[in-house]
């Protein structure tokens, strides 16, 4: 494991340029760093449709709301694990794997 992959991990979480620059600077032989990555992307697609969500009539801005919170929250927590060499999966998206 490299000395920096908790650098590269937490930058993952920092919206779309934050993971495609993790995701051209990282190792690909370290699991640690492709396990943030995955999770990353998942938030990344999660926020993208909670504001296509917004356009919906009458509850769209609370679904929209809901899922922006929710993935601020997670990206928190996210990058607060991958800073601290933690590799737990997050809570309710844990379990998507997209990438690998």
């Amino acid at each position: 494991m490299k000395t920096n992959s908790n650098v590269i991990a937490a930058i993952s979480y920092l919206t779309w340029v934050g993971f495609i620059i993790a995701l051209l600077v990282r190792d690909s032989r370290d699991d640690f760093t492709a396990m943030h990555l995955n999770q990353a992307l998942v938030l990344n697609i999660a926020s993208i449709i909670g504001g296509v969500a917004a356009v919906l009539p009458l509850i769209g801005g609370i679904i929209s709301g809901v899922v922006s919170l929710a993935t601020f929250i997670l990206a928190i927590m996210g990058v607060y694990r991958a800073a601290t060499w933690n590799n737990q999966p997050l809570p309710l998206i844990g379990d998507i794997h997209l990438i690998g």
